[in-house]
């Protein structure tokens, strides 16, 4: 009997309350980070293109791309190399998982790749020659 109780006290203490840590849990991931242009990933080629959120694509706003569909936080974007940081707004979905060339056939795994940031974005903390950096993401908004 004595086990018995022990173990309903255990199972009872370890489920959380919904008064005790209500506040919510911080969104911080490690991955890859590349930038997107107009040109590079939409067809019409042109600054003015819609997207997923239905926001016009501005090379020159600080942007992002990512695979959840919580448009319209923010997060703070660091790369690892450097220590500097940019906030960006989400507004996009991407990157893609996996991306062939059309060129030459190849096919490329894109799945360390966690965000996907705007020129403008990229250009805070990086060198556009470089392509492709590691960073940190955290959430710096709740709405």
């Amino acid at each position: 009997m004595r086990r018995v109780s022990l173990c309903f006290l255990l199972l009872f203490l370890s489920i959380p309350s919904p008064h005790i840590n209500s506040a919510p849990a911080s969104f911080m991931i490690f991955g890859e980070a590349a930038w997107y242009s107009s040109q590079s990933c939409r067809r019409e080629g042109t600054s003015g293109v819609r997207t997923a959120s239905g926001e016009l694509f501005k090379e020159k706003a600080l942007t992002c791309a990512m695979r959840s569909r919580d448009f319209g936080k923010f997060y703070r974007v660091t790369n690892l190399k450097n220590g500097k940081t940019v906030i960006v707004k989400h507004n996009d979905f991407g990157p893609a998982r996996k991306w062939t060339d059309p060129k030459t056939g190849i096919t490329h795994n894109l799945s360390r790749r966690v965000i996907d940031l705007s020129k403008a974005a990229f250009q805070k903390i990086a060198d556009t020659r470089q392509g492709v950096i590691r960073v940190k993401v955290e959430r710096v908004s709740r709405s």
